[in-house]
């Protein structure tokens, strides 16, 4: 069976390995100790700490038009700045890399039923011999041994293998990943954040509008949504600019819609993810380091996978496998000097994770300052550039 331009486009990208959204096994150990996850050199922190009100009509639902042209928040150790997206090559030194995470959004949620009994399915992420970990809204229907019948797709009949806690569960979609590519394009809706209202589902233009620019390797159920600003305008100017670019690989998995729903932060859990820096990714930002210039991640799922990656010393290491790492006040950051990336929702781990890099009194303040300001939160919101509190 022909499979569609999304996973074709993987291929012709890496002809030496399967699609990575379907590449088996995954379970690879990083090169380096993770010495800045060790729990107990945090300070006590409380999720009401990284609450804050936000009006309901500054959460976008839709993007910008054109992308670039979405506002940027600009949080410097000296105070806060108003410009634009197509500001940033000027907010940028020659000599700079950014670093991009080319993941691609796939058609991830899937409607079932098992009998008469109703489940919304989220992929999140590929196991071995065709098993996927999923979150599944109504997973305390399910029993291991349970065959499960797609909607729009009947040549698919996932079979529960385990079902996990939070909504887990493990599903056999048996070994043509073929098959399953084809039926998620069929069949499967882009898993569009839920604070995006869409009552009748997502459009065809949602496709487009949750595609960035950098998107290559197929395999995520969310975007990184800080690629989302970039036009071929702003690259040739930021090109221009002397600002180099390296791409790197994170599926960023169902979890990032979670909440925290513990008090204490450092109780939550992250699922693992699947991220890969091959080594030219960690050649090229090691030599940017050597040479002086600065790292800027496009995105906290580009942040998150450079620190999976990066030892005590600030050298980043080839990377390929899972990572859980959670970024929290406390963490000190050795891999990255700016952050470019969204306004994240309250008592969120991503609103936690920037207030870890730039500061949490510098961060409430520069909030405050865009709620005031009428700035658009979230995936499809405007941007803000991030330079890392202990740096000057």
């Amino acid at each position: 069976m022909a499979q569609p331009a999304w996973a074709r486009a993987s291929r012709q990208a890496c002809p030496d390995k399967a699609l990575l959204a379907f590449a088996a096994p995954l379970r690879y150990r990083p090169r380096v100790p993770m010495t800045q996850t060790d729990a107990p050199a945090l300070p006590a922190l409380r999720a009401e700490d990284f609450d804050f009100a936000l009006p309901e009509a500054l959460i976008a639902q839709e993007p910008a038009r054109p992308r670039d042209s979405a506002r940027m928040l600009v949080v410097e150790p000296a105070g806060t700045r108003d410009l634009g997206v197509t500001d940033l090559p000027a907010l940028l030194q020659p000599g700079d890399l950014m670093v991009v995470n080319d993941t691609r959004v796939i058609p991830a949620r899937l409607h079932a039923k098992r009998g008469e009994a109703r489940v919304e399915i989220m992929l999140n992420r590929a196991e071995t011999g065709g098993i996927w970990h999923a979150l599944v809204r109504g997973a305390k229907k399910l029993r291991p041994g349970d065959v499960l019948a797609i909607e729009g797709a009947p040549e698919l009949a996932p079979r529960v293998v385990e079902r996990q806690d939070g909504g887990a569960v493990l599903l056999d979609f048996g070994p043509d990943q073929g098959l399953l590519a084809a039926a998620l394009e069929k069949a499967g809706e882009v898993p569009l954040p839920p604070y995006i209202a869409r009552p009748e589902g997502p459009t065809e233009r949602d496709r487009d509008d949750y595609t960035h620019i950098f998107a290559r390797q197929p395999g995520a159920v969310a975007a990184p949504t800080a690629s989302l600003h970039f036009t071929p305008a702003l690259l040739e100017a930021l090109a221009a600019r002397g600002i180099g670019q390296v791409e790197v690989t994170l599926h960023v998995g169902a979890g990032t819609f979670l909440p925290i729903r513990t008090e204490d932060p450092r109780a939550h859990k992250l699922h693992a993810e699947w991220g890969e820096i091959t080594p030219e990714a960690a050649a090229a930002i090691n030599a940017t380091k050597a040479r002086g210039g600065r790292i800027v991640a496009i995105g906290t799922t580009a942040l998150r996978l450079l620190e999976s990656a990066v030892d005590d010393q600030g050298v980043v290491h080839p990377f390929r496998g899972l990572t859980e790492i959670y970024l929290l006040p406390g963490h000190r950051f050795h891999s990255a000097d700016v952050l470019m990336t969204n306004f994240h929702l309250p008592k969120s781990s991503l609103f936690m994770l920037v207030s870890a890099f730039a500061g949490m009194g510098r961060m409430r303040e520069a909030y405050a300052h865009a709620v005031k300001a009428g700035y658009r939160f979230y995936s499809y919101g405007d941007s803000s550039l991030l330079f890392r509190e202990d740096k000057r």
